[in-house]
């Protein structure tokens, strides 16, 4: 098993995990709904709120990588890279690096 000691060499292997469409799309999915949660608590003081933002995150997430990517999430395995994965596949799909729909 690879051993990544840096987050430059781990993301090539995150992207290799997220070649499913349907998995990025899931990915994007959650994580707007997180971005979604977070402005509406703070808007709404609603502290609570902040409950769903694991369910909304690794539950679209998983669902990409179960049933679409047929693989196993990276977040078993590298949390921390794969949290900060998550957000720049964001990053990357947002400014047109990474595409949705290939």
């Amino acid at each position: 098993m690879q051993t990544y000691r840096s987050f430059r060499e781990f993301y090539p292997y995150y992207l290799q995990e997220h070649k499913n469409r349907q998995c990025r799309l899931m990915h994007f999915i959650g994580t707007s709904l997180v971005l979604g949660i977070i402005i509406f608590t703070v808007f709404t003081q609603l502290w609570w709120t902040l409950l769903y933002v694991p369910l909304a995150g690794y539950g679209f997430a998983w669902v990409g990588h179960f049933f679409f990517e047929k693989n196993r999430p990276a977040t078993f395995t590298y949390p921390w890279f794969s949290f900060l994965g998550d957000w720049v596949m964001y990053k990357d799909i947002w400014t047109g690096k990474l595409s949705l729909f290939k």
